[in-house]
C-alpha cells in the first residue's frame, strides 16, 4: 500500500490547467481567471452622493438651522450643468453627481420644507464639506489591479468586472468530465431487478458530485463487462472530455476487463492506497487525456473522488495548489472511532453538529461498509483517523466536510 498523499502527489503531478481563453462575464462565475484584471478607469467616475438629501455649501450651514433657496432637482444619470451657489441647495437623490459649487450633502432627515412648495429647505444641522460625498477613484483607481490571476469569479467579482467594463476575460476552461460505470450487474431503470443484478447508482452519483464541484458533467452511459465494449466507452470519453471517470473493474477480479483495456490503451498506475474505504485507484492518461478508475463499491468512489479525483479537475480548472483541498476542519469526537491497527487511515462517515458555542462535534453517521450508500447521505463529513490515532470520546479529529 501506499500513503494517501503519495497518491495524491502522482496524480496532481500528470494534470494540466486548462488553456485560458476569452469568456464572457455572464459565463465566468467559477471559473479562474488565468490573468490579471486591471480597471482602465476610476470607481465611482464622479463624485456622487451617497445620501437622499440636499448639495450644498457647507459654510451655510455654520449657523444652522438655516433656510436655503432650492434651484432645482439632481436624479441619479442627471447629466445637466446646475450650479449651486451661496445661500442654495439642490434636492438630491443617491448617486446622482454632485452640482458645480457644492461641497457636502444634507441628508433629507435633517430638513422639513417651511411652505411646502419645496422652493425652499430648512437645513436644521451644520455639516462639514465632503459630508456624504462619494469621491471619483475612492473605490478603485484608474489602472488599478483589480483582481489577481488565479482568482475563482464569484457573484461579488462578476460585479467587479462589469463594474470596471472587463466584460471579456482571460480564464481556465471549465473541464468537461465524463462518467462511465462498468459492469454486467448494473441496471438503470425502474421496476423489478433480475437475480443478480443492482441499479447503477455511481454514474448518478458522481456525475452530482462533478456538477456541484462546478465542472461539467458528461454521461459516457454503462459499459458492459466486454473488453471491446469497455474500450469503445472510454475512447469515446476521452475524445470528447477533459477528463473520465470511471468506476468499477479496478481491483484484481477474472471479470476486472477495465485494468486490462487501460493498460492497453493508455499510461496507467494502479494503486492500493493506505486508506479505508477506496483503497483501490487508477489513474492514468489515454489520448492525452486524464483518467481515473474509481472503486465500484459506491462509498468507495464516493471518497475516491474528493481524496483524489476533485483535487485534480480543480487542478485543471486553473485552481491554485493551495485551493485543491480536501479542506479539513477540527472537531471534537462524541464517538469512539478508533479502529483496529491494519496500516490503513480510515475516513469514518459522520453526522456534524455545532454545540452553544460553536464548537463542532462528530458522531458516525451509521454504517461504516463502503456498500452501504444511505449511511453516506446522512454523513456531514469524512473524519479522518490514522492508523494507531487516539480517537475517542472527547478527542478531536480532523473531518472533511461534504
Amino acid at each position: 500500500m501506499i500513503p494517501l498523499a503519495e497518491a495524491r502527489a502522482h496524480v496532481l503531478s500528470r494534470v494540466e490547467a486548462l488553456a485560458a481563453r476569452p469568456i464572457r462575464i455572464e459565463q465566468a462565475l467559477g471559473l479562474v481567471l488565468a490573468e490579471p484584471v486591471y480597471s482602465a478607469e476610476p470607481i465611482p467616475g464622479f463624485a456622487n452622493t451617497a445620501m437622499d438629501g440636499y448639495a450644498l455649501q457647507a459654510e451655510d450651514t455654520r449657523g444652522a438651522p438655516v433656510t436655503l433657496e432650492v434651484v432645482g432637482t439632481i436624479g441619479a444619470g442627471y447629466d445637466g450643468d446646475l450650479q449651486v451657489g451661496a445661500g442654495q441647495a439642490a434636492r438630491i437623490m443617491t448617486g446622482a453627481p454632485i452640482p458645480d459649487g457644492a461641497d457636502a450633502v444634507v441628508k433629507v432627515e435633517l430638513t422639513s420644507l417651511p411652505d411646502g412648495s419645496g422652493d425652499r429647505v430648512n437645513v436644521e444641522a451644520r455639516v462639514k464639506p465632503g459630508n456624504h460625498i462619494r469621491h471619483p477613484g475612492e473605490d478603485v483607481a484608474a489602472g488599478e489591479r483589480v483582481l489577481e490571476a488565479g482568482t475563482v469569479v464569484t457573484p461579488g467579482r462578476v460585479g467587479l468586472l462589469a463594474a470596471v467594463g472587463a466584460y471579456d476575460v482571460a480564464a481556465h476552461g471549465r473541464p468537461r468530465v465524463g462518467v462511465l460505470s462498468t459492469g454486467d450487474e448494473l441496471a438503470d431503470a425502474a421496476g423489478p431487478l433480475r437475480r443478480g443484478q443492482i441499479r447503477d447508482t455511481n454514474r448518478r452519483t458522481l456525475l452530482s458530485l462533478v456538477a456541484e464541484a462546478g465542472f461539467d458533467g458528461v454521461d459516457l452511459g454503462i459499459a458492459r463487462d466486454d473488453p471491446d465494449d469497455i474500450e469503445r466507452a472510454f475512447r469515446a470519453g476521452v475524445a470528447d472530455c477533459d477528463a473520465v471517470l470511471s468506476s468499477g473493474g479496478v481491483s484484481m477480479g477474472d471479470f476486472d476487463y477495465v485494468k486490462v483495456v487501460l493498460d492497453r490503451i493508455g499510461d496507467m498506475r494502479w494503486m492500493q492506497i493506505a486508506i479505508k474505504p477506496a483503497k483501490p485507484f487508477a489513474f492514468g492518461i489515454v489520448d492525452r487525456t486524464p483518467v481515473f478508475g474509481l472503486p465500484g463499491n459506491p462509498v468507495s468512489s464516493m471518497v475516491s473522488f474528493e481524496l483524489l479525483a476533485k483535487p485534480a479537475l480543480r487542478a485543471m480548472a486553473g485552481f491554485p495548489p493551495s485551493d485543491l483541498g480536501p479542506a479539513t476542519v477540527r472537531a471534537i469526537s462524541d464517538d469512539d472511532l478508533s479502529h483496529r491497527n491494519d496500516g490503513k487511515t480510515h475516513y469514518v462517515r459522520v453526522a456534524a453538529t455545532r454545540d452553544h458555542q460553536g464548537v463542532l462535534h462528530v458522531t458516525r453517521s451509521g454504517g461504516q461498509g463502503s456498500h452501504q450508500l444511505a449511511a453516506m447521505t446522512r454523513a456531514d463529513g469524512l473524519a479522518a483517523v490514522p492508523d494507531g490515532s487516539a480517537a475517542g470520546v472527547g478527542d478531536l479529529v480532523d473531518v472533511i466536510l461534504l
